[in-house]
C-alpha cells in the first residue's frame, strides 16, 4: 500500500481545523487537492465573487506549493459554482490569468446549489515533479 502524507500550506489552518480535513493528500507521485474556496485566512469568504474566485486560486498555488508543484503541474481540475451562467465571464478571466496559454490542464465545471457560503471552489490533481 502507498503510505498516504497530509500536505497543508503555510498559515491556512483555520477551515482544515475546523472541518478536520487535509489541504492535500500525496500519495505516490500524485497530490490530491482539496477543494480551494476564495477564503480569506480566517476562513470566512470573500463577498466579492472575482476577489472570492482569484483567492481560491492563491490558496490552491500555495498548497500545490507546500508538495512542491506548480499550476503547470496540475492534470485534472474539478470546479464548483453556485451560479455558473452569470459568473462564467469573470471566472474565464480570472482562469485565463493562472493558465494563460496551452497545454490546459482537464477540467470539469459543475453547478452547483450550495459550497458553505462560499461561490466558487476547485480541486486538482497534480503530479508530482521528480526532484532526482
Amino acid at each position: 500500500m502507498i503510505p498516504r502524507e497530509p500536505i497543508f500550506p503555510a498559515d491556512r489552518h483555520a477551515l482544515y481545523d475546523a472541518h478536520g480535513y487535509s489541504a492535500a493528500i500525496k500519495s505516490g507521485d500524485l497530490l490530491f487537492v482539496s477543494g480551494q474556496v476564495g477564503s480569506r485566512a480566517d476562513g470566512t469568504p470573500d463577498p466579492d465573487y472575482k476577489t472570492q474566485v482569484e483567492q481560491a486560486f492563491e490558496n490552491l498555488i500555495a498548497t500545490l506549493k507546500a508538495a512542491g508543484c506548480t499550476l503547470d503541474d496540475i492534470v485534472d481540475v474539478t470546479s464548483f459554482h453556485t451560479d455558473p451562467e452569470n459568473q462564467f465571464k469573470i471566472l474565464m478571466e480570472v482562469k485565463s490569468q493562472y493558465f494563460p496559454a496551452a497545454p490546459y490542464p482537464n477540467w470539469t465545471a459543475l453547478g452547483v446549489t450550495w459550497l458553505a457560503g462560499f461561490d466558487f471552489e476547485i480541486k486538482v490533481i497534480a503530479r508530482i515533479p521528480n526532484k532526482d
